[in-house]
């Protein structure tokens, strides 16, 4: 007698049949592909950390230099990381949509939980290499860190939904997003403290919801960082949850034209 598998058991098993493919995909499929993982961040780590001992910056808004940088950077990495890898998730696996069980917004999901994981572990190499070079990386309050991180995924996740059915239909968006990221960079606050900013530009760089999660990590690792006053979790998740559940209606509507585009 052939058992019947429930909507939510299909689901399940097709993404875990996509996330083992898209992470042997994205660590196995050239040589070293695994070192560009960890490459980039460290790079952008190491040349803002020498920029700053060159001008002989130690601490920055209350917090050791070094540990500013490093927790900015991987927040920062975590918001980009995942909408770039989840807006392009559509046309990497077009193929695999002939298979009816699986939907263009399986692909993009899993790519980004995929980028999580990934994140989380190039993370914790970067923190523990930190703390081999005498560095403080024990965050004060690691559940306003984790809130901080979870934050900047879901703001990614939900560009990422809305840009891989904008790109979709209309490719030429996707060049749009990789020129908006590098000033995305400097208007978070990546590579200096937003609370030095005067009033009223910093109320207006605290519009982007990218800052607000990269100063919620940072006064997470420690009570003595002079956060921004602007800062407002409550904004920051709103913001992400309404480009979620906006990037999902538009994969709702728009499922059968990216299938057979």
């Amino acid at each position: 007698m052939l058992s019947v598998r429930s909507s939510l058991q299909v689901t399940m098993s097709v993404w875990r049949a996509l996330f083992i493919r898209e992470a042997l995909g994205r660590i196995l499929s050239s040589r070293g592909a695994w070192f560009w993982l960890l490459a980039e961040p460290i790079f952008n780590i190491s040349y803002l950390y020498v920029l700053f001992t060159i001008i002989r910056v130690h601490t920055i808004g209350g917090i050791d230099a070094g540990v500013w940088i490093i927790v900015g950077m991987m927040a920062f990495f975590m918001f980009r990381r995942t909408a770039v890898q989840m807006m392009n998730a559509i046309n990497a696996n077009q193929s695999l949509f002939a298979y009816r069980q699986v939907k263009p917004v399986d692909a993009v999901i899993v790519r980004g939980l995929l980028e999580a994981a990934l994140m989380i572990v190039i993370a914790i190499v970067v923190l523990c290499a930190a703390a081999l070079l005498g560095r403080e990386v024990i965050p004060h309050d690691p559940l306003m860190v984790f809130e901080g991180v979870f934050g900047c995924w879901l703001l990614g996740a939900g560009l990422g939904l809305v840009m891989s059915v904008a790109g979709a239909l209309v490719p030429e968006l996707e060049k749009v997003i990789g020129m908006v990221m590098m000033p995305l960079y400097v208007l978070s606050g990546v590579m200096y403290s937003i609370s030095a900013v005067p009033s009223p530009y910093r109320a207006m760089l605290m519009w982007n919801p990218v800052a607000q999660g990269l100063e919620m990590v940072r006064q997470g690792y420690s009570p003595y960082y002079h956060a921004a006053p602007e800062l407002s979790p409550s904004y920051l998740f709103c913001f992400g949850l309404v480009s979620v559940f906006l990037g999902l209606a538009l994969h709702r509507k728009f499922a059968l034209r990216i299938i057979t585009k």
